[in-house]
């Protein structure tokens, strides 16, 4: 028998017994299903933490002041204190000191209420320069950002975020040259930032409201040139590390401190997309592993009904055996039946995979991005499952003998 008989003959017993066979393939659908969409799901939540943190700003750099402690010793944590300034800005961005930094926007952020009539609006109101929307990444769906004479001049113009902006105005008039007051103070708005769906800090990025330093400076009533952040673009991905040192070094020399008390911490985005990937692959391996466990399980249901045909074709394989066919041919033909039925489940579960990826982010609001090495090492592993729980089955028809068999009721 070769081998195009064999596998005639394996999709011959498996479609005489259908249902015994779709039971049996049920464990292998399953879990080849959920280690698909397990897998997807963990992917998608990986790619979405990296668009939103990438839409934060790319090879970013942020450089936050220190810790505060008050007259009674209590410690205000990272970022309550005052230690970073304009100048420290100008320095970093200064070409000569910190060649692997491209640009450098310095912002001081409040909480204001914004009124517009008889609406009004609390958000944050940040101050910071003009190259802000660069540094940044950030794009506007109307209008324009402001100028550096308007910084200079600390005009009185402000470009809101969508959220804010759909928030003051209502309905399908541009706010673009219509007025929002600060504190008495009215600010001509200039323009509408894109929607970035990106969240820092635990703020929402599409919910502010930007105006220039100065101006923020005078509607805080604020005399000094602290700043509450500075955000640094690197000339690239790869100088990262070097702008990250640069920065260090300068900021060390400039302040007076050593690195082991520095009064600042500079953070990256590629840290937080590491932390935010690593805690994705941990549950994404744990549930894959327990989807595992329905492979086991189908496996095993393999073996169960290949020791069941072979008891039930033993007249069948001792006739076989009879006419001469070698226990070889034997063995090869339960092994081709054991694995046509896990290439089949696999299949099967690749589909089932491919449909609910198409309908889960809808039901979950969650992505998921089906991986071709993960599909394709699914369907491998069906099949290499089929071929292995068929083994013992195949082995123990090819090992009985002609005459016990023919005897055998």
């Amino acid at each position: 028998m070769n081998w195009l008989e064999t596998l005639r003959a394996g999709g011959d017993a498996i479609r005489a017994h259908r249902l015994r066979s779709i039971l049996t393939m049920l464990g292998i659908v399953i879990g080849i299903s959920s280690v698909i969409l397990t897998v997807g799901l963990g992917q998608g939540a990986q790619d979405q933490v990296k668009s939103q943190i990438s839409a934060l700003g790319s090879n970013l750099l942020i450089v936050s002041p220190g810790s505060s402690t008050s007259s009674t010793g209590v410690r205000g944590g990272f970022g309550s204190a005052s230690t970073l300034t304009l100048q420290d800005a100008e320095a970093i961005g200064d070409e000569t000191a910190a060649p692997d930094v491209k640009q450098v926007a310095a912002q001081t952020s409040t909480n204001a209420s914004l009124v517009n009539g008889t609406t009004n609006w609390t958000t944050s109101v940040v101050g910071t320069t003009t190259t802000w929307p660069e540094v940044r990444k950030r794009t506007l769906s109307a209008g324009r950002f402001f100028t550096e004479s308007e910084v200079t001049s600390a005009a009185h113009v402000v470009v809101l975020g969508s959220e804010t902006a759909s928030e003051l105005f209502a309905g399908p008039v541009s706010p673009v040259g219509r007025s929002v007051a600060v504190d008495g103070t009215q600010l001509t708005v200039i323009g509408v930032l894109a929607a970035s769906g990106a969240s820092s800090n635990g703020s929402d990025e599409d919910d502010q409201a930007i105006t220039p330093m100065t101006t923020a400076k005078r509607l805080s009533g604020a005399t000094n040139a602290s700043v509450s952040t500075i955000y640094v673009e690197a000339r690239s991905e790869r100088s990262l590390s070097a702008a990250y040192q640069e920065i260090t070094g300068l900021l060390d020399n400039l302040h007076g401190v050593t690195a082991s008390a520095a009064d600042f911490s500079i953070a990256s985005q590629q840290s937080l997309v590491a932390t935010a990937n690593s805690t994705n692959k941990t549950m994404t391996v744990l549930l894959a592993g327990i989807a595992a466990i329905s492979l086991l399980v189908g496996g095993i249901g393999v073996m169960n009904i290949m020791l069941v045909s072979v008891t039930e074709r033993i007249r069948e394989i001792g006739l076989r055996k009879a006419l001469g066919a070698a226990p070889k041919v034997i063995r090869r033909q339960f092994l081709v039946e054991a694995s046509l039925l896990g290439l089949a489940g696999g299949v099967v579960g690749v589909l089932i995979a491919v449909a609910g990826a198409q309908v889960l982010p809808g039901l979950i609001d969650q992505p998921v991005s089906l991986s071709l090495l993960a599909t394709t090492g699914a369907l491998l592993t069906s099949f290499v499952l089929g071929i292995g729980f068929g083994v013992y089955p195949a082995s123990r028809a090819a090992r009985l003998t002609p005459i016990d068999a023919l005897r055998s009721e």
